[in-house]
C-alpha cells in the first residue's frame, strides 16, 4: 500500500557540505527520494523568522510526498534524514536546526501515538508551515477542521 504525506521541511543553520539552509532543504528533498520517499511536489522556499529564542531565520518549505510505509515508519525514515544532516534530540527545544522534517497531514486522516501525532498539532498556527503545505496540496482537507489547506493558509496568513 502506498500513502501520501505533506511534509514540512525547515533550516536555520549551514550543513558544512551543503552550504546554507536553502541548500540544505533542496538537499533534503534529494535525499528522500534516495530512500524510496517519492516528491511529488516542493514548494517554493521561504524564509521566516524563528519561533523561540533562536536569533537566524528559517529556510522553510514543503512537501507533498509518496512512500509505502505507515506514519510511524515514515516517522523514522525522516528522523533517520535529520540526524544524517547533523540534527541531534538533545538539548533545547528551540535549539537552530541543520533539518527539521515534519508530517503535517497524511492521506489516512488521523494518527495518535506517543510518538506522533497527525496532523500536526500546530501547523493551523503556522503561516510558515501552512503556506508551503498550501502550495503543495491546496484542495488536501484537514481531517480534524474540514478546512483545506488552501484554506488554513489564507486564515493564518
Amino acid at each position: 500500500m502506498t500513502h501520501r504525506y505533506v511534509i514540512a521541511l525547515g533550516s536555520n543553520m549551514r550543513v558544512p557540505s551543503l552550504g546554507d539552509p536553502r541548500r540544505v532543504l533542496a538537499a533534503a528533498l534529494a535525499r528522500m527520494e534516495e530512500r524510496q520517499i517519492a516528491v511529488i511536489d516542493a514548494s517554493r522556499t521561504r524564509a521566516s523568522r524563528p519561533v523561540g529564542p533562536s536569533q537566524r531565520l528559517y529556510a522553510n518549505g514543503a512537501a507533498l510526498v509518496e512512500a509505502p510505509w505507515d506514519p510511524p515508519r515514515m516517522l523514522r525514515e525522516l528522523q533517520t534524514i535529520e540526524v544524517a544532516f547533523g540534527r541531534r534530540r538533545q538539548g533545547s527545544r528551540w535549539r537552530g536546526r541543520p533539518l527539521d522534517l515534519d508530517i503535517i497531514l497524511w492521506s489516512g486522516g488521523t494518527w495518535l501515538s506517543p510518538e506522533l501525532t497527525i496532523p500536526h498539532p500546530l501547523f493551523r498556527q503556522r503561516d510558515f508551515v501552512a503556506g508551503p503545505a498550501a502550495q503543495v496540496a491546496a484542495d488536501w482537507r484537514d481531517p480534524v477542521t474540514g478546512f483545506t489547506l488552501r484554506q488554513i493558509a489564507a486564515r493564518v496568513s
